[in-house]
């Protein structure tokens, strides 16, 4: 076995168990997610220039530079292509089911429990994961009646402050 070989199959292997942990541990490292550059395309490049390297070793009789440089050409061909067409359409596709109540803020609800002057209700908001239901006061004290619709104002203790919505003309 020819010294550049070992490199390219000890390569493959460090870089294939790197990768697993990375895998294992991705959400604790996530933070060094910047661009091209993340774990996940640098792995990916040296993955495929140590695959790429020993199988050319393996099935041409191609002398080692210019096995190196197809192996580097290889290697950028498809990282581009995985990184463009798979990691970016993934990373802009992640949606989260998860909310707030600060994030709630701003939106239009509706009255389904009555807003007593000095008292508390219940509102229902309509987002993209379903309905959700929430205890309310008038913002100014103010009385609401059943069905009317309300702009969430504030969140305190997971109480919602509304007032009554009035929609620009």
């Amino acid at each position: 076995m020819r010294k550049i070989e070992q490199i390219f199959l000890y390569g493959l292997i460090a870089i294939g168990l790197i990768t697993i942990l990375y895998v294992l541990f991705a959400d604790a490292i996530d933070g060094m997610d910047s661009g091209i550059l993340n774990p996940t395309t640098v792995l990916t490049f040296l993955l495929f220039i140590c695959a790429t390297g020993f199988i050319l070793l393996k099935l041409t009789n191609w002398n080692e530079e210019l096995i190196i440089i197809v192996a580097i050409v290889v290697s950028s061909i498809i990282t581009f292509l995985l990184y463009f067409f798979v990691l970016v359409p993934l990373a802009s596709a992640e949606v989260s089911t998860a909310y707030t109540n600060e994030s709630l803020q701003g939106q239009v609800a509706r009255v389904i429990v009555p807003i007593p002057m000095d008292g508390f209700g219940e509102i229902v908001i309509e987002t993209v994961n379903g309905i959700v239901s929430k205890r309310a006061t008038g913002y100014d004290r103010e009385e609401i009646d059943y069905d009317k619709r309300v702009l969430i104002i504030d969140v305190e203790d997971g109480t919602f402050f509304v007032k009554e919505y009035e929609p620009l003309k």
